[in-house]
């Protein structure tokens, strides 16, 4: 998910690969966002080879001297997407970074996060580390990747009435994990499903209205209310 509302805008791959580069100082090494990007891609094509490359979003933002992108792939074995998101700026105001997962989060106001996140600033071997790290951080979420497939495929056999829906949803009111408001939004969405494959009645469908209802939640919180609905469903 990219969200953009602190001055980002969504743009092109070649108006992000287009802004000017900045001078490289001694203890200052800019990575080119174009070029981040593609090594990025094609690491990922590389690694990924049970995936196919789907999408991408691009956004800068901060006068442009902030990008941030997400990079969707696809499986026609695995009913969940798979992405990684990226970020960096040529402002010295945050640092390099990937988010890999099932879910990632990357919003213009610097929050960033995925199944497994990593960080780097812009110094000596930025780019030997990036690379390096880049190949690990796949690996690694990949395993993590593995449970959500596990957690969903338990809770698209666990069967929820639509009355048992709606007392699910009462008790993440009640446990302030969705606001009255986004109550009235996951209900809507469990009654009438926006998507086919939401369609059945069991917990998976369930998780992804409520899922859909968080999309209000505030970018500093919307992360760790993901994750406490993913703790209470898979519980």
């Amino acid at each position: 998910m990219m969200m953009l509302h602190c001055g980002g805008r969504a743009v092109e791959f070649p108006e992000l690969e287009a802004v000017p580069l900045p001078e490289e100082t001694n203890t200052y090494i800019p990575v080119p966002f174009g070029d981040l990007v593609k090594n990025t891609r094609e690491a990922a094509d590389d690694l990924l080879k049970d995936h196919t490359f789907n999408s991408a979003q691009y956004a800068l933002a901060g006068k442009d001297q902030k990008m941030f992108a997400i990079l969707q792939y696809n499986s026609d074995n695995e009913e969940m997407g798979y992405a990684i998101g990226i970020r960096s700026s040529y402002d010295k105001s945050m640092t390099n970074g990937f988010c890999i997962g099932a879910k990632v989060f990357v919003c213009d106001n610097m929050a960033f996060t995925g199944d497994v996140t990593y960080m780097r600033k812009h110094t000596k071997n930025v780019w030997n580390d990036l690379e390096e790290k880049l190949v690990t951080t796949i690996y690694s979420s990949r395993n993590k990747f593995k449970n959500i497939l596990h957690d969903r495929k338990v809770m698209g056999e666990r069967i929820v009435g639509t009355d048992q829906g709606y007392e699910f949803m009462g008790k993440l009111v009640g446990n302030e994990i969705l606001k009255p408001r986004q109550m009235t939004v996951a209900m809507k969405c469990w009654k009438t499903p926006p998507y086919e494959e939401f369609g059945p009645r069991n917990m998976w469908s369930l998780y992804n209205a409520c899922t859909e209802a968080l999309k209000s939640t505030p970018p500093n919180k919307i992360l760790e209310q993901h994750i406490n609905l993913h703790n209470y469903a898979t519980a």
